[in-house]
């Protein structure tokens, strides 16, 4: 498996998240889905993760969204 680094600003800060290829093309996906920019879509992830990593959640909401189907 192949990690893609991303950079993208959240709640102001600038991060750095690398995921695998298939977890982005799932969270790219359910961010269209939702109607929301891809950093838009992260956000509401990060506030709803906890003491969880960032790329801990972004893998759990694209799992989630695969076993959830279409």
């Amino acid at each position: 498996m192949n990690l893609k680094k991303r950079s993208f600003s959240l709640s102001g800060h600038r991060t750095s998240v690398a995921l695998e290829d298939e977890f982005w093309a799932i969270i790219e996906a359910e961010a269209r889905r939702a109607g929301l920019s891809l950093a838009a879509y992260l956000s509401r992830i990060d506030g709803a993760r906890g003491a969880r990593s960032l790329a801990s959640a972004l893998r759990l909401a694209a799992l989630a969204a695969a076993k959830s189907g279409p």
